[in-house]
């Protein structure tokens, strides 16, 4: 019995292995949103499912816009948000729902345009029932919105000085992986960042390399978050990016 005991903790201790898991996605549909719904659908039915985890797609713009219908009663027993949207700004008691999550210490997981999920533009007129959250790239994520490179693509990405022998890289070969589309700018990071990839545009463009894939924790209660600036269509076709965003929700969900 004492062996059989034994060998069950070697497995769990050296694979990645997490429980079952409640994941809740919030996604929108629109042109410049690099069709999200299409390509967390996808990764739902091949990567996420059948490891076990229920997932739940909550789809905004329902009924109307910056609304996401169910997604209140989804967070209730979420054990991780996954968020690939892009400006848009829930009510009120939707928005609590997500502040509720992280002030609890639960995950997050940030895919591309999370990086401006819940930030209107200069000129926007939010309708005072919205709950925008501008601060959010920088509180949340822990790092900035300040535009984009669409020169020297596609660009190159390489592993971050020191991660090199993270879990979050396992399976992820960086030289497989090319930026196809517009490289964000994401510098400075916060303090409690740490990279894991880094992009780099070929000759002719004037971003310097930036952060494409990082983890930190927020809040009092040291919600994990993991944030990659990739997901465009072309990049959820290459293994490694779906490795990568595989590896990103089992160390999310890690106790």
């Amino acid at each position: 019995m004492k062996c059989l005991i034994a060998v069950f903790a070697i497995v769990f201790l050296f694979t990645d292995w997490v429980p079952a898991a409640n994941i809740v996605i919030m996604v929108v549909e629109e042109p410049d949103n690099y069709e999200a719904p299409t390509s967390m659908r996808d990764f739902a039915d091949k990567e996420l499912k059948p490891a076990g985890h229920r997932v739940t797609i909550i789809e905004g713009d329902k009924p109307e816009k910056h609304h996401f219908e169910g997604l209140i009663e989804a967070m209730k027993d979420a054990d991780v948000l996954v968020l690939f949207s892009r400006r848009r700004f829930p009510p009120k008691e939707q928005m609590a729902a997500i502040r509720a999550h992280l002030e609890a210490g639960k995950p997050l997981v940030g895919i591309r345009t999370a990086n401006h999920a819940f930030l209107p533009k200069p000129k926007d007129l939010v309708d005072p029932s919205l709950a925008p959250w501008p601060e959010f790239t920088h509180d949340v994520l822990g790092g900035e919105n300040t535009g984009y490179e669409t020169k020297g693509l596609p660009y190159r990405v390489s592993v971050a000085k020191g991660a090199e022998s993270s879990a979050l890289l396992a399976g992820v070969n960086a030289a497989n992986i090319f930026g196809h589309l517009s490289l964000y700018k994401v510098l400075p990071l916060a303090d409690n960042a740490t990279p894991l990839l880094i992009g780099t545009p070929q000759p002719g463009a004037i971003t310097p390399p930036q952060p494409v894939a990082w983890t930190r924790t927020y809040g009092t209660n040291k919600a994990r978050v993991f944030y990659t600036s990739l997901g465009a269509p072309q990049d959820m076709q290459i293994a490694d990016v779906r490795r990568l965003l595989v590896n990103g929700v089992t160390w999310a969900l890690e106790k």
